[in-house]
C-alpha cells in the first residue's frame, strides 16, 4: 500500500515543493518511488497558481533533483486532510494552521517535518540552509517507513 505524504508550507513555491521533489528524488535513488504518493500545498493562497521560486529551482539544477516544471502552487483543501496519511508541516506557525483547517479525526496526522522548523527562504535568503533540513529529514522518514 502507497503512503500518502503531503507537505505544507505557507505559499507552496519554495520550501513545500523543494521537499516534495527532494523526497521523490530520494524515494526514487532507494528504488522505493512506487511505495509513496508525494505532493505538496499551501495553506494560504496567496501564491496560488504560481510556478516553483527561481531558488528552490536552482536548488533543482544544482543537486540534479528531477522536479516538473509546470508544478504551480496549490492551497491545501479539506479532502487532503483526509486523503494522506501524514501532513508534514515545514514551521509552527503552518503547523498551527493546519490544526486549525483539520477536522479533529484528522488532526493526528498533522506533523512538523524538522521540529525547530524550516527557515523560510522568501525571507533568508537561505536556500542551501533549507535544502540541507529538508534534505535530512526526508531521509529520516524514508529510513522510517
Amino acid at each position: 500500500m502507497k503512503r500518502k505524504l503531503l507537505f505544507v508550507c505557507l505559499g507552496n513555491i519554495c520550501r513545500s515543493p523543494m521537499a516534495e521533489f527532494v523526497m521523490k528524488d530520494l524515494a526514487e535513488k532507494a528504488g522505493r518511488a512506487e511505495d509513496f504518493e508525494i505532493e505538496s500545498r499551501g495553506t494560504s493562497d496567496w501564491e496560488h497558481g504560481n510556478p516553483i521560486h527561481k531558488g528552490t529551482q536552482g536548488i533543482f539544477k544544482q543537486y540534479e533533483i528531477p522536479y516538473s516544471q509546470s508544478k504551480a502552487s496549490l492551497q491545501i483543501r479539506p479532502e487532503d486532510f483526509g486523503y494522506f496519511d501524514e501532513i508534514y508541516a515545514l514551521d509552527s506557525s503552518n503547523y498551527q494552521d493546519l490544526q486549525a483547517m483539520s477536522p479533529a479525526s484528522e488532526s493526528h496526522k498533522i506533523k512538523m517535518l524538522v521540529e525547530t522548523g524550516v527557515p523560510d527562504p522568501w525571507y533568508t535568503g537561505d536556500f542551501e540552509e533549507t535544502y540541507r533540513l529538508v534534505k535530512s529529514s526526508c531521509q529520516k522518514i524514508l529510513d522510517e517507513m
